[in-house]
């Protein structure tokens, strides 16, 4: 009973000196990340007569937890190396392991800290921060303007395929509002009914309205070359607000709850939905990537801080941090692009870091 008593009273210990140094790790860089975007926020908008300080900084506050979200499996990663660092400095690790206790036992609390963490992030966190961000954008949109939708919109260009009853249409635009329906700096390429060239049309923005879509400020081309300004025109369509929205959403905007909703909606207007599906099962196997860290943590820093090597281990968490990264970037893109199962494409830059680490810590402590 006594051995119990002792193991659990270790587990805690270990697991709140984790919890402390990921937490403190998180909190620094979102305050990092708060202050780069506030600044940015008002230097953009200092010289409008829309400016607003509290408004800029307030916009940059609700924004910033969906732009930490991606910076949690680094805090975890820097954190956990803080971590075993601080243990090994005060020798505590030593004593842990001359009383027969292994790695895998000191390390299995943090292990189930960070996959706590990780399930808290994805059903609670998440869905906060994509409320955050939509109201960080209407302010966004008070202090800089339409500006604000360029810059805190969909975040890349929109392409529709419409059909009309004069003939079908495609529209591009730069960016979209937060709703998809309001475009900007649009461009209409229009055919007719034999799908052959009619003309063209340049507007700095576009509204749906049932039945149609209202431009303004028009440049309009013929297809023989000649051209014309117009105030307003309109441009037929059977697209639904609907179909508009998810075919310009953004899957990271949306909360963790409703990306099963998205989906169907999708599904059901004839879109693809591998962007939603990978969005989905990316915030399910976050608790596993953040597992993985710890490990990818412990391999790098254990065995060389009991040689003296903390550089090397600060060194190794940097580089390793990094090729995970770019190797999650790639996938996800892929994943993006329908190329890779939505299921593979998010599960397996987890589970090759966690294969990876253990099989180091493995190698380093097991021989």
């Amino acid at each position: 009973m006594k051995t119990l008593d002792c193991g659990v009273i270790l587990a805690r210990y270990l697991a709140i000196t984790f919890l402390r140094w990921i937490v403190g790790f998180f909190l620094v860089g979102s305050a990092i990340i708060f202050l780069a975007d506030s600044i940015e926020m008002i230097r953009r908008s200092v010289d409008r007569v829309t400016f607003s300080a509290s408004d800029a900084v307030l916009a940059s506050l609700l924004k910033t937890p969906s732009l930490t979200e991606e910076f949690l499996p680094f805090a975890v990663l820097f954190g956990a190396i803080a971590a075993f660092l601080a243990l090994n400095r005060r020798l505590e690790l030593a004593v842990m392991r001359a009383a027969g206790v292994s790695a895998w036992q000191f390390i299995m609390p943090a292990i189930v800290v960070v996959a706590g963490l990780g399930v808290f992030a994805t059903t609670v966190y998440n869905p906060l921060s994509a409320a955050a961000r939509e109201q960080s954008e209407i302010l966004s949109a008070r202090v800089l303007g339409n500006e604000a939708h360029l810059l805190s919109g969909t975040g890349r260009t929109v392409w529709l395929r419409q059909e009309g009853p004069e003939g079908g249409s495609i529209m591009h635009a730069a960016a979209a509002s937060p709703s998809g329906l309001s475009l900007y700096r649009v461009e209409v390429h229009l055919f007719d009914k034999d799908s052959r060239f009619a003309g063209r049309l340049d507007a700095a923005a576009a509204e749906l309205r049932p039945g149609s879509w209202h431009l303004l400020d028009v440049t309009r081309y013929t297809a023989d070359g000649n051209r014309s300004r117009e105030s307003t025109a309109d441009v037929p369509t059977a697209v639904s607000p609907d179909e508009v929205r998810e075919a310009v959403s953004r899957p990271d905007t949306i909360s963790f709850w409703k990306l099963t909703d998205a989906m169907q909606r999708a599904e059901s207007a004839g879109l693809p939905t591998h962007r939603f599906a990978l969005q989905h099962q990316v915030l399910l196997s976050r608790p596993l990537l953040l597992a993985a860290m710890v490990l990818i943590a412990a391999s790098v820093s254990l065995r060389l801080v009991r040689l003296g090597g903390v550089t090397r281990a600060v060194t190794g968490g940097v580089v390793a941090g990094f090729v995970l990264y770019i190797g999650s970037a790639v996938v996800s893109d892929l994943g993006e692009a329908g190329a890779l199962a939505p299921v593979l494409a998010a599960w397996l830059p987890g589970l090759a870091a966690a294969l990876v680490g253990a099989s180091a810590l493995l190698y380093t402590e097991d021989g």
